[in-house]
């Protein structure tokens, strides 16, 4: 479980998103720091049950600084006002489909992941793969449990059609995507309680086939 503490450095973060602050409690942010690693950590344990990869994996190899990259965004804000962590076969710098965790107090914290605005030649793979295997995505996004946590499938669409597919091809919806992610919404009580790493498990291993199939377009 996460420590209320931790909740509570990022709301406090959020209303003094500034360095002298920042700096005066450098010591409650890593101890925030400290807690979300060690329940990434726990993840990896659990994803480790399910595949293999994950096992020689360290929290450090999935966890986002916190610290904004500001030189070409008008938010000046130096630090992010949650933590995340993306779980995949090659950390969060990894391409292709994977696990997120993100927390941020509010009820905005949530158990999720997929593929976010791949390259061009990546979206164009993963097309080329839905098309190619319709049926088959048809089945596991059409899962009963996988429809009972994610409620749609997430991600910008193109207006128009993708150049090579007409406007009758079965998958066109999916195939006008540019991102394909799900998520599960955790309320502050959720991510602080003793069950929150089986529930992003549950999550996780539900969202499975679907990663996997993503993935077929990296490997």
């Amino acid at each position: 479980m996460l420590q209320p503490a931790t909740i509570t450095f990022l709301e406090k973060l959020a209303k003094n998103n500034n360095k002298p602050w920042f700096d005066k409690h450098r010591d409650d942010y890593q101890a925030a720091k400290e807690d979300y690693e060690a329940f990434v950590t726990e993840v990896l344990e659990g994803l480790a049950n399910i595949d293999p990869l994950f096992k020689e994996q360290k929290a450090k190899d999935c966890v986002f600084r916190i610290f904004r990259d500001v030189r070409f965004s008008k938010d000046k804000t130096p630090y992010k006002a949650h933590f995340g962590a993306f779980f995949s076969k090659g950390g969060r710098k990894y391409p292709g489909a994977g696990y997120y965790f993100h927390l941020e107090p509010g009820g905005k914290s949530f158990a999720g992941g997929g593929l976010w605005v791949p390259e061009a030649p990546l979206l164009k793979a993963v097309r080329q793969e839905i098309d190619y295997n319709f049926e088959e995505f048809k089945t596991i996004v059409g899962d009963k449990k996988f429809k009972k946590l994610f409620t749609q499938i997430n991600g910008e669409q193109l207006k128009t059609n993708p150049q090579g597919y007409a406007e009758d091809n079965p998958a066109i919806e999916y195939l006008k995507m540019k991102s394909f992610t799900v998520s599960c919404n955790l309320a502050d009580a959720d991510v602080t309680g003793k069950g929150v790493v089986k529930k992003t498990m549950e999550v996780f291993a539900t969202m499975r086939p679907f990663i996997d199939f993503l993935n077929r377009s990296v490997d």
